[in-house]
């Protein structure tokens, strides 16, 4: 492996296509978007069904999480522009080893995604085609592929009509809810009722909250794919630091809002894991075609989803070969400015972890899903602390810092560990988390003494 560039530090700007920028309507919507999908759709049931109301507080807690990493993200995007994606910055904080770790363990979450999603808009797309589950995920990858493989602009326009759907779903939804239970649509709401009445708020102990904890926050990871999108955009600098100071808070207000609106309408003993908690609140609603709105609304998001995974692991990959961690050939652009050779083989990594779900779901699959489960926690933790280091040295050096700096340094910083480490306690306490979390550990472990191994390892020696 070697480099593709003269130095490892060249600038992310001197690095981008003219031809494979995305414009500030594609950067907003991928940033409001890219973290809603069937998580919220569908999955937040089981979190309802587990913990009762309380989730909400999980919900303030892990969305006070994110935005306190997007927000040294930002900081640090002030601070030292230019740099790139948050890996780079991570690279630039805490190493050139925590950069190649974070790098490739970002890549191996994402490319893992992309086959679960594959297959999850395959079994949807079963409703509407009779065709096999293993022919529809390999249909859904190579589409998304090709979409990937021409100029980053048409990547940018689906995705923004993608994000879109969403955004105007969850919209909707909750002008919805809010005017049901104002009485204005008709019926007899009884909101404090409906959300307390039912066991109280923790009806099964502050311990479900704990148990609960993981699936919440990877419910809401993703907001970093803006920052990765951005970077291609016409005014990275300016577009980063908007996206670092925003994208948190949005998110975090969309997911409380619709889950305490959906809350308020159907009582959270009647939500059942697996179902829709969307489609269920509009049933009380009294909405026509409810279930078919939200199916749609969920395809969305998957294909959304698988759209944003195979974008985010091409350039992630096309990252590390610009600093030796991986083959030059992945590098290169083609002359529409898409790193073609990073897409074609995330695409093809990404279906055969989608088929080892489908041949073999409690092995391999199981083993993927395992090893890159808790990644995203290390990396918000790697994010978190490499702020902290390249402040600090600011501090001791006298070197200017972001006129914007997060406020209560350094102990917010030392407060987002901490939550940090909170999942991680959670995770380990919790049977069914256990498993993934030390499998995590392990890839974690492996990926970082790989480093020793690689051309820029020697580099750095040397």
């Amino acid at each position: 492996m070697h480099s593709a560039t003269p130095s490892a530090t060249t600038p992310a700007s001197s690095r981008r296509d003219s031809r494979s920028q995305l414009k500030n309507r594609h950067i907003a919507m991928i940033a409001l978007g890219g973290v809603i999908g069937a998580g919220l759709f569908v999955g937040s049931s089981a979190a309802i069904a587990a913990a009762g109301p309380g989730v909400l507080l999980t919900f303030v807690f892990t969305g006070a999480l994110v935005v306190m990493v997007m927000r040294v993200l930002g900081e640090m995007l002030l601070a030292r522009p230019g740099l790139g994606s948050f890996v780079d910055y991570i690279r630039e904080g805490c190493g050139h080893r925590a950069g190649f770790v974070a790098g490739w363990l970002y890549w191996g979450f994402w490319v893992v995604t992309t086959g679960s999603e594959a297959i999850a808009g395959a079994i949807l797309l079963q409703d509407w085609l009779s065709l096999p589950v293993w022919l529809m995920a390999t249909l859904l990858v190579a589409a998304i592929a090709l979409i990937n493989l021409t100029a980053v602009g048409v990547f940018g326009e689906f995705e923004f009509w993608l994000s879109l759907i969403k955004v105007v779903s969850i919209a909707g939804f909750c002008t919805l809810g809010l005017l049901y239970l104002t009485g204005l649509l008709g019926g007899h709401p009884a909101p404090l009722a409906t959300f307390a009445g039912h066991g109280g708020i923790l009806p099964h102990g502050i311990d479900a909250l704990a148990a609960v904890l993981p699936t919440v926050l990877f419910s809401m990871v993703g907001c970093e794919i803006a920052t990765v999108a951005a970077a291609e955009s016409h005014d990275a600098p300016r577009n980063l630091s908007r996206v670092t100071r925003t994208i948190g808070t949005r998110i975090t207000a969309f997911y409380i809002l619709s889950i305490l609106l959906i809350l308020s309408i159907k009582p959270w003993n009647e939500i059942a894991p697996g179902q829709s908690p969307f489609v269920l609140a509009m049933d009380v609603i009294g909405v026509p075609g409810a279930a078919t709105l939200i199916r749609l609304v969920v395809l969305s998001a998957v294909i959304s989803c698988l759209n944003s995974s195979l974008f985010v692991t091409a350039r992630t990959l096309r990252n590390l070969a610009h600093h030796g961690e991986a083959p030059a050939l992945f590098a290169r652009l083609a002359k529409n400015g898409a790193p073609r050779a990073a897409v074609t083989v995330s695409g093809i990594i990404g279906l055969l972890a989608a088929f080892s779900s489908i041949l073999a779901p409690g092995t391999v699959f199981a083993f993927l899903v395992g090893a890159t489960g808790a990644v995203m926690l290390f990396i918000y933790l790697m994010i978190v602390i490499a702020h902290l280091r390249m402040r600090l040295t600011a501090q001791k050096t006298g070197a200017g810092w972001s006129a914007s700096a997060v406020p209560f340094f350094p102990v917010a910083n030392w407060l987002a560990i901490a939550a940090v480490l909170i999942v991680i306690i959670a995770m380990a306490l919790e049977p069914s988390q256990r498993i993934t979390l030390l499998a995590s550990l392990g890839s974690t472990a492996l990926t970082a003494f790989i480093w020793k191994f690689t051309p820029a390892a020697r580099t750095e020696k040397t």
